[in-house]
This record gives C-alpha cells, structure tokens and sequence, in this order.
C-alpha cells in the first residue's frame, strides 16, 4: 500500500490514472477507499487521481485523530506537504464535506498550489444550525446500517468515540466564534465548482449559496434529490460534470 511522510506523519494513500494531479479530499472519518472508489476508477482516465486519508483517518494512523479549533487548517496544510512529497507542486483540487472546507482553506493558503477547486458539501463557518444538524447523528444508533458498516470496518470499536470527539471538536469550534473561511471568500483566485444536493440533511443550503456569492466567477450546479454523498449516489452525473468542469487544462508545471 502507498505511503508517504509529510510534516512528520505517515500519510495512506490511493492513486490511479496518469496525467494532471487531481486530489481528492474525503470528509469526517472519510478515507481514499471508503469516500472515492468510483473517482478513483472514472477520473482516472483522464487525471493522476490522489486521495490520501488524512492524519488519524483511515490508514493515516497513528497518530490518534484529535480536533483542535485549527485542525481543518491543519488538514489543508498536510495536503498541500503531501502534494508535493508526491512531485505535484500545482494541482487540481476536489473536496467533500469537510475535505471541501480543506480544499477551501489550502486555495486560501497555498494559491499557487491549486489551479481550480472543486467543493461540495462544506461549511464556510460553523452555525448553530450546522452544529445542531451534526448533534443528531451523534449516536451511531442514529446511522444507516450501510454507513456504520463501512465505517466500522475501519475504526471497529473506537469508531463511537472517535465521532463523538469530532461533535465535540465542532462545539468547541463554534463555541469560539466559528468562522472557518467566509470572510476570506473573495480571496480565492483559482476556477471553483461548487456543488450541492438539494436534500443534504448536513449542510443547510446557505453555505452553498455563500460559496457561490464570495468566491469571484464560481460556478454552480445542484442535484435536485441529492443529499450529502452527491458524488457516490450520482457518481455518473456527478463525474461528467466534474469532467467538463476541469477540462483539458493542465495545472502549471510540476
């Protein structure tokens, strides 16, 4: 299995395909495997497609996953390290969930790096209400049995505690204010996507409306009955569109 060391930990990653980096980002708990299997294997046609589990995630461990109030900073700047420990010092970006406010963050702070952005299913600050959405499904009872088993099947035992410290995480986060990038927004230089379902039971539909408002010429698209998991329940519209998004350009060379 692939590995790499960046800002001193032992990143786990999957990658397919040849020809312009593409990274993907996976969410809370999220790994290469378990968030972007049909990505892997349908961008990778045209894209070096890269997904890593970020630290504590996956077969990113050790270290344990902890959340202080900067950790998705924290993941924007071990993606970007570990980019290019893999020779791709400018790429293509896609993140989800809260690889999506990664992906932000890392075009905030490394502008360079990222050539175009493509963001479904994140925060642009943390809200009572995203707080409160994320407080139902604290309990994994509160899971579809699909979700706890993929879950399971990587955490085991210590998946229960593990989540319930990452609700704990956005309290703290929210507790301190709670901005995460929105008032950095129209900073962004890169080409941004931005994608959302419609029916996303976790993200209230303002964040994506934020997105598009702030970030200069971005772009949109939504799925009507789409909930959170856009790119694996509509892999094949979700694919296409991201296909003709990122076109035939190529990121500055490596």
């Amino acid at each position: 299995m692939p590995y790499v060391q960046a800002r001193g930990i032992r990143f786990h990653y999957e990658e397919q395909g040849l020809g312009p980096p593409l990274v993907c980002l996976p969410g809370a708990l999220g790994s290469a495997r378990t968030d972007f299997g049909p990505q892997l294997a349908d961008l990778a046609g045209q894209f070096r497609v890269i997904a890593p589990d970020p630290r504590g995630y996956g077969r990113s461990r050790p270290p344990q996953r902890d959340f202080p109030l900067d950790f998705l900073q924290r993941d924007a700047d071990d993606m970007a390290a570990l980019m290019a420990a893999l020779g791709a010092q400018a790429f293509f970006a896609a993140g989800w969930s809260d690889g999506a406010t990664t992906a932000v963050l890392m075009a905030l702070t490394h502008p360079e790096r990222v050539n175009k952005l493509v963001i479904w299913g994140g925060n642009s600050y943390l809200s009572a209400e995203d707080v409160e959405r994320v407080e139902k499904v604290r309990y994994l009872s509160s899971w579809s049995s699909r979700m706890r088993q993929s879950l399971e099947a990587v955490y085991g035992d210590s998946l229960q505690e593990l989540w319930a410290c990452y609700c704990d995480g956005l309290q703290a986060l929210l507790q301190a204010g709670g901005e995460i990038c929105r008032q950095r927004l129209a900073r962004i230089s890169c080409p941004t996507l931005i994608l959302h379902g419609e029916q996303d039971p976790l993200v209230p539909g303002f964040h994506p409306r934020i997105f598009a408002q702030q970030i200069p010429n971005a772009q949109s698209y939504s799925f009507p009955t789409g909930r959170h998991n856009i790119h694996l329940a509509h892999q094949q519209e979700f694919n296409r569109v991201v296909l003709d998004f990122l076109g035939g350009a190529q990121p500055s060379p490596q």
